[in-house]
């Protein structure tokens, strides 16, 4: 649709690597004075289908096709239980995500309406009580445990513990009940995909508010 400027191709399943930047190159020829927007709708089937690296070659691809022009690239991905954790993998929560439609988002609202305290200290830091739970080497840390798998801290023995019950909450990890004393956490029950995801809506909702001000 010229008069439009826009260029709508729908490609049949398999869809290889090569048909998919060939035919966003076919609407690049006359398109490099308007700063063009290349969205793809969903590579979830090409995911499911060839994996990561196959992904990861079409991001690269497509930065080469529109080296030069004044673009954005939009890429899409339905977030199913077999692709989460290759698209956690793929995209950074912070930096690559814009829009995320995940059912954790209904459970933040929860958490930020009955809860507003703990919930704050997930938004603040979670990303942080990830890379704890990621470093620590023991099956049923304490909060203590895992902060001392951090190297630089922003947070204190107590904060992290007051973001893992959060944590909890969201059904991103559990706690070990078979304990008495301080809280222990099972991180053998840890879903990366699902901390990915808390991580994702919060930084969303974050960029939000801050359009909106």
């Amino acid at each position: 649709m010229p008069d439009q400027r826009l260029a709508y191709t729908v490609l049949g399943a398999p869809a290889g690597i090569e048909r998919i930047l060939d035919a966003v190159a076919e609407h690049l020829v006359d398109a490099r004075g308007f700063g063009p927007a290349v969205i793809i709708d969903d590579v979830e089937p090409l995911l499911a289908d060839r994996g990561r690296d196959a992904v990861s070659a079409l991001v690269d691809g497509l930065r080469a096709r529109l080296d030069g022009y004044r673009s954005t690239v939009v890429i899409g991905c339905s977030f199913t239980e077999q692709t989460a954790p290759i698209v956690a993998s793929l995209f950074d929560p912070v930096d690559d995500v814009d829009r995320i439609d995940h059912s954790v988002a209904a459970v933040l609202n929860g958490l930020r309406r009955d809860d507003p305290t703990t919930y704050g200290y997930v938004r603040r830091h979670w990303a942080e009580a990830r890379d704890g739970i990621e470093r620590c080497e023991r099956n049923y840390p304490q909060a203590r445990q895992i902060h001392a798998a951090l190297s630089e801290p922003e947070t204190t023995p107590r904060t992290l513990g007051t973001a893992l019950s959060g944590l909890v909450t969201l059904d991103v990890l559990d706690t070990w009940s078979e304990t008495v004393g301080p809280t222990r956490y099972d991180l053998t029950a840890y879903r990366p995909a699902r901390m990915w995801a808390v991580g994702a809506t919060v930084a969303v909702g974050e960029d939000n508010e801050m359009s909106s001000e």
